[in-house]
């Protein structure tokens, strides 16, 4: 790399661990602590799934580094920046540069997607359309799960390289998996299948639905016992996709040569199933997600489905810590069950920064979410993801984070 690219990069890295070593840094661990453990301080407030394209204010966003290979680096360090400078929720900054442990978990292999992709320039998601490859037992027979590993070579590579450009100003930690290994079972099926075919099936064909399902659980046993036998699984990570990770209720570890599931989160999702029945959900996707997470010391369950009609079904996971509820799902039914035993992890509407900009909307949801959690003893956290667009106006998210933390500043 040249001078001028490690300076640029180096630079950046001072201002972030600036940032990230900092008192309102530190007490975003107690804070998402107090959430997971059911002793709330007060609401975290977490937004995600940024359009960074669309964000970008006086050029504080672009990238100066002529190599492309140091571009993601650098851009990791100016979103940092540029979020606690325009708005500061408790989004957490690690104190530290993440080297992931390269390889990974193995995973079902032996059929080729058929996806047709359409993505907008500055849009955080793209659209995708699914055509079925797995529409008979014939198909099933060639979908098998494959190993993984780990490349201890490739890591400590990447480990030095960054330890050499940063370690100085920044430490360096190699850290295992870190959002929550998880059973996206039929999120999984919906990729090889299409949305029409798969809950069209789950009527018509249910026992060719269970063979893909258990042929599929089977695998992600098989991938959690070899994320055990690499040691893969990363412990003290602060998210679960979008959601505070930290907590004190998990088994501490004692060996961090061999890191077991109950050290860690588990998660379970299925998204695709948002309209199926309750029963339907508890045939097919419940008893696999009881049988595949049993092992985690902790499940956070649930991602943009609706589910306060099926919590019951959840509470069948003994494990269960965490449930989403999103703008589909009717927070007083899901405070009322979920009570002071789990915690609510819940999703704002992202069209309220999306589709025009109403102050008054955005406190009135909040509010709505707040007086059904306090009314139920329920803890919960406020998290604003899958936001495609601000309409090109940063302000709208810089005003919804300054509302939020006005608000859950008076909780």
């Amino acid at each position: 790399m040249n001078q001028k690219d490690r300076q640029t990069i180096r630079e950046l890295a001072a201002r972030y661990y600036e940032l990230a070593k900092s008192d309102k840094n530190s007490n975003r661990v107690l804070l998402y602590k107090g959430a997971n453990d059911l002793k709330m301080i007060r609401p975290v407030v977490i937004i995600d799934e940024i359009p960074w394209g669309q964000m970008n204010m006086g050029g504080e966003l672009d990238c100066k580094c002529e190599d492309a290979g140091l571009r993601g680096i650098e851009s990791h360090f100016r979103m940092g920046i540029f979020r606690e400078k325009h708005f500061p929720t408790d989004n957490y900054l690690t104190p530290y540069w993440p080297v992931s442990k390269h390889g990974g978990f193995g995973g079902m292999r032996g059929i080729e997607r058929d996806v047709k992709t359409h993505h907008e320039e500055g849009w955080n998601i793209m659209a995708q359309e699914y055509h079925d490859v797995l529409p008979d037992e014939e198909a099933l027979a060639k979908l098998n799960w494959v190993p993984g590993g780990y490349d201890r070579e490739g890591t400590m590579k990447q480990y030095e390289f960054m330890g050499e450009l940063l370690g100085d100003i920044l430490p360096v930690k190699i850290i295992g998996y870190n959002t929550g290994m998880g059973l996206t079972l039929w999120d999984d099926v919906a990729l090889f299948r299409g949305v029409t075919p798969l809950l069209t099936d789950l009527a018509q064909r249910p026992e060719f639905m269970h063979k893909i399902a258990r042929k599929i659980t089977d695998g992600y046993i098989k991938s959690v016992g070899e994320a055990v036998k690499y040691n893969l699984l990363g412990v003290d990570y602060p998210n679960l996709h979008c959601s505070p990770a930290f907590t004190d209720d998990l088994e501490p570890v004692t060996d961090f040569d061999h890191i077991e599931p109950k050290h860690t989160w588990g998660r379970g999702v299925a998204q695709i199933f948002g309209d199926v029945s309750p029963a339907m959900h508890d045939e097919f996707d419940t008893q696999y997600q009881i049988e595949a997470t049993k092992d985690f010391g902790l499940v956070y369950y649930g991602c943009c489905e609706r589910l306060d009609n099926k919590i019951h079904l959840l509470k069948k996971m003994k494990n269960l810590r965490k449930v989403s509820i999103t703008p589909w799902s009717d927070v007083n039914v899901a405070a009322e069950l979920m009570g002071k035993d789990y915690e609510m992890s819940v999703k704002m509407n992202p069209a309220n920064v999306s589709a025009g900009f109403d102050e008054e909307v955005i406190k009135n949801e909040y509010r709505a979410i707040a007086s059904a959690a306090k009314k139920n003893g329920c803890a919960f956290d406020i998290v604003l993801k899958d936001i495609s667009t601000v309409e090109n106006k940063p302000q709208n998210l810089i005003k919804w984070a300054e509302i939020l933390m006005r608000e859950v500043g008076g909780y």
